[in-house]
């Protein structure tokens, strides 16, 4: 099939790592033609660009910035987005005809997209619904559900659901929630897509492990706790500062931190100002770099602000998963993260904001009576039978098996 995938992911090659790449390598690798745009912000001050590799075709598509900007540019970034997809296919691919369009959440306005596609083409269409947006902007406060800018977006948004012809969600609870939510789509068209990887074999030596620990002053009988990603609102990273305050005395573990969003200065103040030794801040790293020092560690971290109705599904956790490392997740009740944590036994949950169950959870993974090699093997084997990217590529090309031209 000739494939058009939109997204914002920050793409640069075939071989980049991630929920995204990977399932276009697959696409690629099984004989479909991908033609992927992704954007090019303006920060990076590149033009827009096409590169070529086998059955890839990546554009870059010269944007404003969509990540890490001003509300202003961001807002402005996000309404372009729609005109400058549809300039760009019409530019570099006016003479391809898709069989179908993939594309995932955010931006949720892309409506004109998928319909310019379809009717050009008689494509068929599939969403990846990886953001519940714009109930995820309420929760978080960004604007209420009475404003303009609310009533905008869920106008957007439905018109996305109606024209896929399926729709992928991360999981079961996100199922339900849009069936809830969205009484006028059919159930037929709504499915579980989750989350999922290509897993790479990460070995580290024990000899690397000591030597990770001597550079940076970890002590070596010290469980690490590593939490990667979005630093942000979403996160609650108040209750993750306070869990660090509440342990900073405690020689038995250490805190990694390593990512990105409004606040890694919050964090890094704070660790600075409360005199927190046994915390380190990292910037945002490339994904191999990030599953190496997960490798390095002991226990993966997950955080979820407790107010969400919408249930989100991190991926970061897949990194823990394929390095083997048990999960600490610390969520709201909505998302089913935590019982699909607990119930496969590869890690333990606690509501977000309860500091003294969270010590609870520390505590039995520091205890002898735990392996922390079984349950990371569990987390892997679970990975396997259920996070691979051949069971993705395999639930959106049965649909459209039949649709190749």
């Amino acid at each position: 099939m000739y494939i058009l995938f939109l997204t914002l992911s920050r793409f640069t090659s075939i071989n980049d790592r991630g929920i995204y790449p990977d399932l276009v390598r697959k696409f690629c690798s099984e004989g479909h033609k991908m033609y992927v745009i992704s954007p090019m912000e303006r920060k990076f001050k590149k033009s827009t660009s096409l590169l070529e590799q086998g059955n890839l075709t990546l554009l870059k598509l010269k944007t404003l910035n969509l990540q890490q900007s001003g509300v202003l540019e961001k807002g402005l970034a996000y309404l372009m987005l729609e005109f400058q997809f549809i300039q760009g296919i019409k530019k570099y691919f006016g003479d391809v005809e898709f069989d179908l369009i993939l594309y995932s959440t955010p931006p949720i306005n892309i409506s004109r997209v998928v319909k310019f596609i379809k009717h050009r083409d008689d494509a068929k269409s599939y969403l990846l619904l990886k953001d519940i947006y714009p109930q995820a902007a309420v929760d978080d406060k960004v604007f209420s559900d009475k404003s303009f800018i609310y009533r905008y977006f869920r106008k957007q948004e439905k018109k996305l659901y109606g024209l896929s012809d399926h729709i992928g969600c991360m999981s079961e609870a996100n199922v339900n929630y849009l069936l809830k939510h969205n009484p006028d789509i059919p159930e037929n068209k709504i499915e579980v897509n989750p989350n999922s990887i290509e897993p790479v074999g990460m070995l580290v030596t024990a000899d690397q492990k000591v030597a990770f620990r001597k550079k940076h002053g970890i002590p070596v009988n010290a469980l690490i706790f590593i939490y990667g990603g979005n630093l942000g609102k979403s996160q609650g990273i108040e209750f993750y500062l306070e869990v660090m305050k509440m342990k900073a005395e405690d020689e038995r573990v250490f805190f990694i931190t390593v990512g990105a969003g409004s606040a890694f200065n919050q964090i890094d103040r704070f660790i600075k100002e409360h005199s927190i030794g046994n915390a380190l801040l990292f910037k945002q790293v490339p994904k191999d770099e990030f599953d190496v020092m997960v490798a390095l560690c002991d226990v993966g971290l997950i955080f979820l602000n407790s107010y969400f109705t919408v249930p989100n599904f991190p991926s970061r956790m897949l990194s823990y998963m394929e390095q083997k490392k048990p999960v600490l997740a610390a969520t709201d009740r909505v998302t089913d993260i935590g019982s699909i944590i607990t119930e496969n036994n590869f890690g333990y949950w606690t509501l977000h904001g309860d500091a003294t169950d969270f010590h609870n959870k520390i505590e039995f993974l520091l205890s002898k009576d735990i392996s922390l090699k079984d349950l990371g093997q569990n987390g892997y084997d679970f990975l396997l039978k259920n996070y691979t990217i051949n069971q993705s590529y395999n639930i959106i090309a049965n649909h459209f098996s039949a649709n190749q031209r």
